[in-house]
């Protein structure tokens, strides 16, 4: 999420108005928008995956002193709930900021204005 999903954001926000013959976004303070929020959600999505990986592995790790597991299977995973949630909110944080793309780019093609077009010039008045 964080390296291929931002260098392609960026890709596109620098196509979109080329291809489309438009000076410019309809808005970079959306741009930002879409930075931070889904900024915000990759640390939170990584985060609580690595947390989680770290904790599972040492539940998975604990034996009593008999030689068995401490914890069974069941209880790794209960213990990895609070952390799904995390996941899921920062999931919907980067979603929200590819909404925000998307709307951005809605306002930026509904826009009647053409960058690209040559400028009409006047014509020149004939010699006298």
């Amino acid at each position: 999420l964080g390296w291929v999903a931002m260098i392609s954001f960026g890709a596109v926000y620098c196509l979109v108005p080329w291809l489309w013959k438009r000076k410019e976004l309809y808005s970079l303070r959306l741009v930002e928008w879409h930075f931070w929020v889904s900024t915000i959600g990759i640390l939170l999505y990584i985060t609580a995956m690595w947390v989680s990986g770290i904790l599972q592995g040492l539940m998975w790790r604990a034996y009593t002193a008999n030689g068995f597991l401490e914890y069974s299977f069941i209880e790794t995973v209960e213990a990895m709930h609070p952390f799904y949630v995390i996941r899921a909110a920062g999931g919907g944080l980067f979603l929200v900021g590819a909404l925000i793309m998307a709307f951005n780019f809605y306002k930026t093609l509904a826009s009647p204005e053409e960058a690209g077009a040559p400028e009409a010039k006047p014509a020149l008045a004939p010699a006298e």
